[in-house]
């Protein structure tokens, strides 16, 4: 069944836009209020900057806009007039800067200006003392009934513009309560410092706005830098095990294999979701240092020197090092170059004891010679789920944590052939790209 077909009107909504734009200018002209007043100057002022400041954070619902925040205080303290022109200046001085479409520079300009002038009007109309508790209400309520209109309004717009049925572009009221609240308190506030210290405070306080607004887009414009890092290390380093893949075609599917094995033991014994996640990723990238080992070493069949074993045994540094070079993975190199480390102590690269094994190095040994035992694809005779955990627990306790050897087999204990030999583990599937990305973005 197909979906719902899509009916763009260019034409109705920059007519609608148009409509709406000039209803609003001629309630400001007709119902000016007062537009000589130097609150106006800050208000423009403190609006076109903040509107230079704003940044896009697409993975968040909470916002605060100065911008908003000066046309609303301009409609209540100066009047429709400068609630119609302070939106207007700011966002068409945003617009000469990021050069947008046409259309939806006339959708936000009307989705600013009509519910603001509107808002503006009704308060002049109620003319109420600027400093009683009944203007602060009106003022706040005012803003939140603003910035649904002007989300909705938009919204609809667009979606006559852009041609998505209507019902999908609107948003639950329950998605803008947090900017709701926090535009509330914000315009609240400002106006009862303006209605009892006067002009020179006010300019304070949004001088102080508008430096937390830098600050968060600092912030922010940091955050994307380390989303795009993320992005670019996690690309360089799936294709590396990739690379790895194409010289030992077991590798990726060994990986894969590993880092679900891992992750499940490590939910099994009750670690916290970001312990499985990093127990996960550790699995797929346990093999890494591999990549730099010699093509004679990964060739198959061929009789090892104690060279060849030397460099096979500095694999794990060798990964370890790969990934504190690239910042957002630092904390894996610790799991990764102890991965092959031993209770007994007799383990390699430090010979590093039980209580000084990383415990998710602990779980990927567990998971990487249960894989190894079991999978089709490797060099030794291929032993079933039972021989190969008779041979786990033989060695547990010196080359392998018994703990996690007996959660990994109450873990088996439930599951068909299909997991407990993992044929068809697939690196796609287990890499998951794009969410891990934002996940190692997000910290």
């Amino acid at each position: 069944m197909s979906g719902p077909s899509v009916v763009q009107r260019p034409r109705l909504a920059v007519g609608l836009a148009v409509a709406g734009l000039v209803a609003a200018a001629g309630l400001a002209i007709g119902l000016p209020g007062t537009v000589g007043d130097p609150l106006t100057l800050v208000l423009l002022a403190c609006a076109v900057v903040s509107r230079l400041l704003a940044v896009d954070v697409n993975d968040q619902r909470v916002f605060v806009s100065g911008a908003f925040l000066c046309g609303i205080l301009a409609a209540g303290f100066l009047g429709p007039a400068a609630a119609f022109m302070v939106p207007v200046v700011a966002e068409l001085v945003g617009w000469s800067v990021e050069r947008y479409r046409p259309v939806p520079l006339l959708v936000n300009l009307v989705g600013a200006t009509l519910p603001t002038v509107g808002a503006a009007v009704v308060l002049q109309q109620l003319d109420l003392d600027t400093g009683t508790a009944g203007f602060a209400a009106v003022l706040a309520g005012s803003s939140a009934v603003v910035l649904i209109i002007n989300s909705e309004l938009v919204a609809t717009l667009m979606a006559v513009y852009e041609g998505p049925a209507l019902s999908q572009r609107f948003r639950a009221l329950a998605d803008l309560t947090p900017t709701i609240a926090i535009n509330i308190a914000l315009v609240t506030a400002i106006g009862a410092v303006y209605a009892e210290t006067g002009f020179a405070v006010i300019t304070l306080v949004l001088v102080a706005l508008l430096a937390f607004s830098y600050m968060t887009r600092l912030v922010t414009v940091a955050r994307h830098r380390t989303k795009e890092y993320a992005n670019l290390s996690w690309g360089v380093l799936s294709g590396l095990i990739r690379t790895l893949d194409a010289r030992d075609h077991r590798a990726a599917r060994h990986c894969a294999a590993v880092a679900r094995f891992s992750r499940d033991i490590a939910n099994h014994v009750g670690m916290s979701t970001r312990d499985q996640e990093l127990a996960h990723t550790a699995g797929l990238l346990h093999d890494i240092g591999r990549f730099a080992l010699s093509d004679r070493v990964m060739e198959r069949g061929v009789v090892l020197t104690e060279d060849d074993w030397t460099a096979i045994r500095r694999h794990p540094e060798l990964g370890a090092e790969m990934l504190r070079d690239i910042g957002v993975y630092g904390p894996l190199s610790e799991i990764i170059v102890a991965h092959h480390e031993r209770p007994d102590g007799k383990g390699y690269p430090a010979r590093l004891t039980a209580d000084d094994i990383p415990e998710i190095a602990k779980i990927i040994a567990v998971a990487e010679v249960y894989d190894t035992l079991t999978a089709p694809d490797t060099y030794r005779t291929r032993l079933s789920s039972f021989e190969a955990l008779t041979e786990l627990r033989r060695v547990a306790g010196k080359q392998l944590d018994a703990g996690y050897v007996e959660a990994l087999a109450e873990l088996l204990a439930g599951q068909g052939t299909d997991y407990r030999h993992a044929d068809a583990a697939d690196y796609d599937e287990e890499l998951a790209i794009e969410r891990r990305m934002n996940q190692a973005a997000g910290g």
